[in-house]
């Protein structure tokens, strides 16, 4: 009786074990993590820059449009 309740108890945790750890699911948490972080990090960036972004970008446009004309 004691080897088929250690039998049933170790069955049912690799059953939990399974589960937990779906390669899939697993997958999908960490792109969904790597997406959120990078979000993250580009709006913190956006944010402090701006003004120098704002300054480059429109330095080259009008490098470009001097070009072009």
């Amino acid at each position: 009786m004691m080897a088929t309740l250690k039998n049933r108890i170790r069955m049912a945790g690799l059953k939990t074990m399974n589960v937990l750890a779906n390669k899939s699911g697993d997958q999908m948490t960490g792109w969904l993590i790597v997406v959120l972080i990078v979000v993250v990090v580009g709006a913190v960036f956006m944010t402090l820059y701006q003004g120098s972004i704002t300054t480059i970008w429109n330095s080259i446009v009008t490098k470009i449009t001097g070009l072009l004309s």
